[in-house]
């Protein structure tokens, strides 16, 4: 899952995108959205169709871009498939690898790699959308080096006559500064054209979802639209001093963007275009059941104690027990578990399970019986007879709203 989760996130999105920026004063984009008290409105505004495409973005910003670890470098392995003609999978797969298991060389500590093949076709199939199939060519910016003269002069690299290690044409600008900010916003303007030439193939060809029927068909949930404002505003505003990379200042230098933007699509592709949802399934299965409390987290995940660093604890969200949510999205295959939700004890003692065997399509029955909890049900139903454990132990769904949200979900206060 890389929906937005977790009370920090979704109240790093309020104290600088929602309500609680206008209400210190500082510049914001949603002034009359209170992420904290309403995280449902990522998945549910018709106002906003871009918020869950924002969503995911954020976590790309924060924790793909940023990504470091034992000397593989996110903007310089992009950088280097890039300039080394976009051949091969090792790029794509550690970027799943970073996505899906928190590591750029999977199996680490949460496992192997699940979908590796899937995710790479769609980064080819995303390629194929933005180029055709004829991969541009780009060449790394030149590099230059201090001479011995003691002149200010800069000469092409030289071996022999270099005193110094390489330095670049142009010295590395921080993208959350002002240069960085006229920087990102020439690039996006080739890099938004290039989007816009491919914007019917994107539509019709990568964002399309499996019906129960076995049918891929566009996207009800993700359109190009919504995606190109939710990208102008990461580019252009960001989320907690980052913003989305969208190329090099240099001749053809949007083509990166293009790439990181690829690598987006095709991990959103396959965690949640594909099933046409926002908010986050229902998905764990313990002893062959799906407890109602995995909207408190699942694989023994605790969204509501995704808590910020001491540094930003000031920016997290309050659990509130008394908030109840209920999902506006949710799988739809044969018996797929109904929408999460959430409540206080005064509501829910405890919860149960969703019996996804159970037939509830029985119009011959005395009395009849319908699916009812939600449209297009075909199987399945709640049930509360007794309290049932999800992969963490809990029972109940109160302070359980921070299930995840969005193209690349976010999750937890």
């Amino acid at each position: 899952v890389i929906q937005t989760s977790g009370v920090c996130n979704f109240g790093k999105l309020n104290y600088y995108l929602g309500a609680r920026a206008a209400a210190d004063g500082r510049d914001s984009r949603y002034p009359t959205i209170d992420f904290c008290k309403d995280p449902e409105v990522i998945c549910s505004s018709a106002e906003y169709k871009e918020l869950k495409w924002i969503a995911g973005l954020f976590y790309w910003m924060e924790s793909v871009q940023t990504y470091n670890v034992d000397g593989w470098d996110y903007l310089t392995e992009l950088r280097s498939f890039v300039e080394g003609g976009m051949t091969g999978t090792s790029f794509i797969d550690a970027v799943s690898g970073i996505v899906n298991r928190g590591c750029h060389n999977p199996p680490c500590g949460t496992g192997e790699l699940d979908g590796r093949m899937e995710r790479s076709d769609n980064f080819n199939k995303v390629l194929d959308a933005f180029f055709g199939g004829v991969i541009p060519q780009v060449t790394a910016p030149i590099t230059v080096t201090e001479t011995s003269d003691t002149s200010d002069s800069l000469t092409e690299s030289n071996p022999s006559s270099a005193v110094s290690t390489p330095i670049p044409t142009r010295q590395p600008v921080s993208p959350s500064s002002e240069a960085g900010l006229v920087l990102n916003s020439d690039t996006f303007v080739n890099l938004a054209q290039a989007l816009d030439d491919s914007k019917g193939d994107i539509d019709s060809k990568l964002f399309l979802y499996l019906t129960p029927d076995y049918q891929w068909i566009p996207s009800t949930v993700y359109r190009y639209d919504d995606f190109l404002e939710s990208l102008k505003i990461m580019s252009e505003i960001g989320v907690a001093e980052k913003l989305f990379y969208t190329g090099e200042n240099v001749d053809n230098g949007y083509i990166y963007g293009l790439i990181n933007v690829a690598a987006f699509l095709a991990q959103s592709m396959k965690e949640t275009i594909q099933y046409d949802a926002c908010d986050e399934n229902s998905w764990d299965l313990i002893g062959g059941k799906y407890p109602l409390s995995n909207a408190c987290g699942q694989l023994g995940q605790s969204y509501q104690d995704y808590h910020c660093s001491d540094e930003e604890k000031h920016m997290e969200c309050p659990v509130d027990p008394n908030m109840s949510i209920t999902a506006v999205t949710h799988a739809k295959w044969y018996g797929a578990p109904g929408p999460l939700f959430c409540g206080p004890k005064t509501e829910y003692s405890f919860t149960g399970i969703w019996d996804h065997l159970y037939e509830c399509n029985r119009p011959w029955a005395n009395p009849p019986e319908t699916c009812s909890v939600y449209e297009g049900q075909k199987a399945g139903k709640y049930d509360n007879s007794a309290p049932y454990a999800n992969n963490a132990g809990r029972t109940d769904v109160e302070g359980c709203c921070w299930w995840g949200r969005g193209v690349i979900q976010t999750s937890g206060v």
